[in-house]
C-alpha cells in the first residue's frame, strides 16, 4: 500500500476512531523502542507471520531515520537456508528482556505456547504491545494493544467500518504512522513535504528483496 493509498484510506475513516487509533497505537511502539536504540522484535502465531509489517517497518525506519523501527522478525519455523535477518527462530524471546519491545501480530488465536513466551518477556522487563483480532489472553499481557475489526461489514446496513478495514490495512496505518510521526534525523532538516516527495519517489521502484 503506497503513501497515496494511505492517504485515501485515512480520508474514508475520517469521523471514525480508526485513523487517531492508528496513530495513538504507532506512538506507542515508537516511545517504546527510540529511547533503547532499537530492539523491536515482531512475532505472528503459528499460522500467520507479519513479514509484510517488518517490511514497511524497515522502510519506515530508513525514510524517517529512525533506525529503531527497523525489527527483527521471530519465526516459529526457520526453513533451510534462509537468511540471517529471516533465521530467527522462537528462542530469541526467551532471551527478551529490558529494554526491548516484542510486537504480537496475529489476526487469529496466540495459542498457549506463544502466550507463554510472551507472559516470561514480559515478566523478564520487555514491553508487549499486541495488534491482532481482540484476544483477551493477549491482551492480558499486552502493554497496549489495538484489535482490528472484523473484516466484513456490519449486518443491516449500519455504520461501521470499511469491508476491508482488516489487521492487513491496519498494520499498513500503524507503519505509515510510526514513522511520519517521527521526528527529523539529525542534519536531515527536511520539511514534511520534502519527506511526502521522498516517499513518493521511493514507492515508484519495488523494494530491493530484503525480505
Amino acid at each position: 500500500m503506497d503513501a497515496v493509498r494511505v492517504a485515501l484510506l485515512r480520508e474514508v475513516l475520517a469521523g471514525t476512531e480508526w485513523v487517531q487509533a492508528t496513530r495513538r497505537f504507532a506512538g506507542t511502539l515508537r516511545g517504546a523502542v527510540t529511547p533503547h536504540g532499537g530492539g523491536l522484535l515482531l512475532v505472528g502465531s503459528a499460522s500467520y507471520e507479519p513479514w509484510h509489517l517488518a517490511a514497511h517497518l524497515d522502510d519506515e525506519a530508513a525514510w524517517s531515520g529512525l533506525p529503531e523501527l527497523s525489527p527483527t522478525l521471530v519465526r516459529h519455523r526457520v526453513p533451510g537456508g534462509a537468511p540471517a535477518h529471516l533465521a530467527v527462530g522462537l528462542g530469541r524471546l526467551a532471551a527478551a528482556g529490558r529494554g526491548e519491545t516484542l510486537l504480537v501480530v496475529t489476526p487469529e488465536q496466540p495459542g498457549a505456547g506463544l502466550l507463554e513466551r510472551v507472559h516470561d518477556a514480559r515478566r523478564n522487563g520487555a514491553t508487549v504491545l499486541a495488534l491482532d483480532g481482540g484476544d483477551r489472553d493477549l491482551h492480558a499481557l499486552a502493554h497496549d494493544a489495538l484489535a482490528a475489526p472484523p473484516p466484513l461489514p456490519p449486518p443491516d446496513g449500519k455504520d461501521g467500518a470499511p469491508a476491508d478495514l482488516d489487521l492487513d490495512t491496519v498494520q499498513h496505518l500503524v507503519s505509515a504512522a510510526a514513522g511520519e510521526n517521527s521526528l527529523p534525523a539529525p542534519r536531515r532538516h527536511r520539511r514534511f513535504r520534502d519527506r511526502l516527495a521522498r516517499l513518493a519517489d521511493g514507492l515508484t521502484a519495488p523494494p530491493p528483496p530484503r525480505w
